[in-house]
């Protein structure tokens, strides 16, 4: 029996890490194909070294460029690897091309597809990411849903509730598991020392929808600018590349440099970025990751889009969305500054890569 564990992202490396911890110490044959979608050393290939985990056995160097492009060659080195190795699952964890590319290739060979973070839908088909979920759901035979709400949205579409587990998300076996690792850490401590002076916002922006739309964009950097004048705290955004390219490509990012409460740093690493959400006021982000890590941390949260594929942090009230209205977004910060962080994390119980690991194994009769 064999598992091939596919991932490109630094989102996948995070959250199919609870999954590769439990397979370490089990008695099975399983190894990991790398796509490396994501370009940049420091936002990719070095979460491995810092999470301690086995290094892929695959590494297809696809990089960056457009959809069909990237897609397309993923496809072409999947196949070669699934072809040579004869898996009989394959998992695939949240809706990247990487995720779309594994399990369509996988699909295509006749191997079962295990779809880790099933059945989220932010219900906006102009997003890249919510085509990639849904091609991934109905074609997968095990789908691993974080949330009740989660396996409904499957069940709407028609798929079958016998290939359905809610299991919580991985997010927080991984969340709980590498904030220990964070602590410890005394270049992490010393990271956090050096960057953090008081107290402070932290910002993550890098959605197409938001960066790649000039008008947008401007909005959400005027928004930002108007919050860092009504509130005494230092904005931290550690900004991805295709962001910092937007804004100069817009002319915005001179603007954003001259904000002095806003504190721009390059990308940094997980367990840093971790330490960061930990000590945050507050957390202004488009990732639906950090939605979850803050919703985890107690830690309140708005997001910069009009929807999310986590609307579970809302119903909490961990969460607020304000897309790139800048009236919405002055009056979030000042609801959820004032918010008592006493909601329920929505997410489980941080044991949902040991289940996911054996169903697979009881389901396939190992």
């Amino acid at each position: 029996m064999k598992f091939s564990i596919i991932l490109g992202t630094r989102p996948e490396i995070i959250k199919l890490s609870p999954i590769i911890r439990v397979l370490e110490r089990i008695n099975i044959d399983w190894h990991i194909i790398h796509t490396n979608q994501h370009y940049s050393e420091n936002m990719d290939r070095v979460f491995f070294e810092e999470l301690d985990l086995p290094k892929a056995r695959y590494n297809l160097n696809i990089g960056s460029g457009s959809h069909g492009e990237q897609t397309g060659k993923m496809l072409i080195g999947i196949e070669k690897v699934l072809l040579k190795e004869k898996p009989d699952v394959v998992i695939v964890q949240g809706d990247t091309n990487t995720v779309l590319a594994g399990a369509l290739t996988a699909s295509k060979l006749k191997i079962d597809v295990a779809h880790v973070e099933a059945g989220l839908r932010s219900f906006d088909r102009n997003m890249p990411e919510e085509i990639n979920r849904i091609l991934t759901d109905h074609i997968s035979s095990y789908l691993f849903a974080p949330t009740e709400m989660a396996k409904n949205n499957l069940l709407d579409e028609g798929i079958g509730e016998s290939k359905i587990f809610v299991v919580g998300n991985t997010i927080v076996d991984a969340t709980l598991q590498n904030l220990k690792i964070a602590e410890k850490n005394e270049k992490v401590k010393d990271f956090f020392n050096d960057i953090v002076d008081g107290a402070y916002f932290l910002l993550t922006l890098h959605r197409a929808e938001n960066v790649d739309d000039k008008k947008r964009l401007k909005n959400i950097i005027d928004g930002l600018s108007i919050i860092s004048e009504i509130y005494d705290k230092e904005i931290i955004f550690p900004i991805h590349p295709r962001t910092k390219k937007r804004l100069e490509e817009f002319n915005l990012f001179d603007k954003l440099k001259s904000n002095k409460k806003i504190k721009i740093i390059d990308p940094v690493g997980y367990l840093e970025f971790l330490m960061l959400e930990k000590n945050a006021k507050l957390i202004l982000t488009d990732s639906g990751g950090v939605q979850e890590e803050a919703c985890i941390l107690k830690i309140p949260c708005i997001t910069l889009r009009d929807n999310t594929e986590r609307p579970e942090t809302v119903k909490v009230g961990a969460n607020i969305l304000v897309g790139d209205n800048k009236e919405k977004l002055i009056k979030a910060v000042k609801t959820m500054l004032n918010k008592k962080r006493n909601w329920k994390n929505p997410f489980g119980d941080g044991k949902s890569g040991e289940k996911i690991v054996n169903i697979l194994l009881e389901e396939m009769k190992i």
